[in-house]
């Protein structure tokens, strides 16, 4: 019964998280047993505690598993159409394109913790997972993401402030930001991002 459930739920390499097995009619304790029997037979693989997924066959036959990256995005960013945080700080610097540092730990924040700013560990690669100032959702992911670099600009950027503006103009006309998204989330940030944000002159940016 729990296989049955698991492969209408979720597809093959797909993180499946004991936490989320949620079967009416059968425990947890039940569900825990199961997936051991699972795993045993080579139906199920367990990448580590708490998280197991179908194995996927490559064109060699090999099975196919997780990794870290994967692992941490549905944990902590987006699963099953749901947004529930963004990557931050030089991680998303990089894939902006205004810092070349290739950061040693993945910064991500995300409304799936409870606790403060921690640096957690998936396989063998390290996260750094903080709460948002907003609850993340896919109508202010963007704005969110773009406003919590905004706020500490200099830490991240190797480049001058005009390819900045560059950067920032083409993710804001890519995403469809609105100045009234800014105006909503801004203060909600240390008065720092103030002077970044005048300083690039995102104001003139808007529609």
């Amino acid at each position: 019964m729990v296989y049955d459930y698991i492969v209408h739920n979720y597809k093959e390499g797909e993180p499946i998280f004991f936490s989320d097995l949620l079967i009416e009619g059968i425990s947890k304790s039940a569900v825990n047993q199961q997936l051991k029997t699972l795993c045993k037979n080579g139906r199920l693989m367990k990448y580590e505690t708490g998280v197991y997924y179908i194995p996927k066959e490559s064109l060699l036959n090999v099975p196919v598993g997780l990794n870290a990256d994967i692992v941490a995005k549905y944990r902590f960013i987006s699963r099953n159409g749901r947004v529930d945080g963004f990557y931050a700080g030089n991680t998303f610097a990089n894939q902006l394109g205004i810092s070349t540092q290739v950061p040693r730990v993945i910064e991500i924040v995300s409304n799936n913790t409870n606790s403060a700013p921690r640096e957690i560990e998936i396989g063998k690669r390290k996260f750094y997972v903080k709460k948002p100032v907003e609850k993340v959702t896919a109508e202010n992911v963007y704005v969110l993401q773009m406003l919590d670099l905004l706020k500490n600009l200099d830490a991240y950027l190797d480049y001058s402030y005009e390819i900045a503006k560059e950067k920032f103009t083409e993710y804001i006309h890519l995403h469809e930001i609105k100045r009234l998204d800014v105006d909503k989330y801004i203060r909600k940030f240390p008065t720092m991002i103030f002077k970044n944000y005048y300083e690039l002159e995102l104001d003139h940016v808007f529609a």
